[in-house]
């Protein structure tokens, strides 16, 4: 992924309405992020639990998404459907983001189970392990794998759109 400005980062956002995309929560630190090892960008916010959001590359410029969760997840072990880690204790919930345009507006929803700290590029990578959890042993390259969790964050930014 390029590097993103925060202008850029809240002018992406299809999901939420232009006064929250100004008050969500920047990254404070986007310049010190690993940005040739992310396929999208992912933060929560540290004041309001249970909200999330996502800058995902598209050819037509960033798509910023809005996202709500279970901060705590569910008690179970489960899988992320982005990446394909597996976390313990909470380490995956169920992310709901509003759709776009009037349909979103209507209050419809799409869901996706996710790592709950957004990290899928580097858990795809090897760069960061699950806490409680593990990654399933496979024969992909880690390009192989990078390329899964584009193509799965893409199918969920394409839900967002239908």
């Amino acid at each position: 992924m390029d590097p993103i400005t925060e202008r850029d980062l809240r002018a992406s956002f299809v999901n939420c309405s232009k006064g929250d995309a100004k008050r969500l929560p920047a990254p404070r630190d986007l310049d010190d992020r690993p940005w040739e090892e992310l396929d999208f960008l992912g933060w929560t916010d540290p004041s309001f639990p249970g909200r999330g959001y996502l800058v995902v590359p598209r050819a037509d410029g960033p798509v910023g998404i809005s996202m709500r969760f279970e901060p705590n997840g569910s008690g179970k072990s489960q899988m992320c459907a982005i990446c394909l880690t597996t976390h313990t204790r909470g380490g995956i919930a169920l992310m709901t983001a509003n759709k776009v345009g009037e349909s979103g507006r209507a209050g419809n929803s799409v869901g996706i189970y996710m790592c709950i700290d957004l990290a899928c590029p580097l858990y795809a990578r090897g760069r960061k392990k699950p806490t409680l959890g593990s990654r399933y042993r496979e024969d992909l390259t880690p390009e192989e794998k990078t390329a899964r969790v584009r193509d799965n964050i893409d199918a969920f930014v394409d839900r967002l759109y239908a």
